[in-house]
């Protein structure tokens, strides 16, 4: 078996991905900044707060990525799969050695999310933070792994949408608002997409190795049509404000020449190589969508 090189671990982060975790902390800190007060806050804002958000969103998705492949190799459930290939299932890389490089990234983004709170004063991030890496651990990992059980969807939601976004808002500006929950159900929405349409690729594996994911349980046509819905729903996000708040807000909806593509292969798709392509202009959107919006309501 050929070791794993920089090439393989490059992919076993699933960069194609990352945008979901962008997205939220874009979104996040355009809404904030559209309460900021240059008179109080300087021409420099706080511009260092942001990147540190983001720099504890990424470094999260990535560790959970690496946690998610020693996780599922150890249980042999990747033994098939459609996606990239894994390490620890493979035989690429040593179990350890995988777990390792996972709880790197997991401490990246822990010493992100400890100078966000010591700058900022709010010392209950400090709960929100373990929260967001024990969630990321028990996708896959523990005995009973909730991703086994129809929540990864439900989690994604949660951390890649609300928790992401308005935690990114309350950080910056020290409040949450109405738009900042808005934009976080949008982001949600594009990161729920893009694990439904992965489990939807996955689904005879997941099925036939006891893992209950969502399309396991509704079924591979309901999977598609549910990932279409959830397609629409930042559409909806972004004409509400395009209506109400932001008149530059429907510049978002350019993104419909990434979405609609993506949204017709996933209705029509036959094989799941098919599915990988949706899930990669699924990721695109979601950051196309938050830097067009976020530019709106910013700007």
């Amino acid at each position: 078996m050929r070791k794993a090189g920089p090439g393989d671990w490059i992919r076993a982060a699933r960069i194609p991905t990352l945008p979901l975790s962008v997205a939220p902390v874009v979104l996040g800190t355009a809404v904030a900044y559209v309460l900021h007060d240059a008179d109080v806050d300087g021409p420099g804002w706080h511009w260092w707060r942001a990147a540190a958000c983001l720099l504890v969103a990424v470094a999260l998705q990535i560790g959970v990525n690496f946690a998610n492949d020693y996780s599922d190799g150890i249980r042999g459930t990747d033994a098939v799969r459609s996606g990239p290939r894994r390490l620890t299932a493979s035989g690429a890389a040593k179990p350890r050695t995988v777990l390792a490089v996972a709880l790197v990234f997991f401490a990246i983004a822990a010493a992100a999310g400890l100078v966000i709170t010591w700058r900022t004063g709010h010392w209950w991030f400090i709960a929100v933070g373990a929260a967001c890496i024990v969630a990321a651990w028990f996708y896959t990992g523990g005995r009973r792994p909730y991703g086994y059980y129809a929540l990864g969807e439900v989690a994604v939601f949660v951390f890649f949408g609300l928790v992401a976004t308005l935690g990114t808002q309350f950080a910056l500006a020290g409040q949450v608002t109405g738009d900042g929950w808005f934009v976080a159900v949008a982001a949600g929405a594009f990161a729920t997409a893009t694990i439904l349409v992965a489990n939807t690729r996955d689904l005879v594996n997941d099925a036939r190795v006891g893992k209950r994911t969502l399309s396991v349980l509704i079924g591979d046509r309901a999977s598609r049509i549910v990932y279409v819905v959830l397609l629409a729903v930042p559409y909806a996000v972004a004409g509400m404000f395009g209506a109400f708040y932001a008149d530059h807000a429907w510049y978002a909806f350019f993104t419909l020449l990434v979405t609609a593509p993506a949204a017709i292969i996933a209705l029509t798709a036959r094989t799941p190589k098919e599915l990988v392509t949706v899930l990669k202009l699924t990721a695109l959107a979601a950051l196309g969508y938050a830097l067009l919006l976020g530019w709106a309501i910013a700007f």
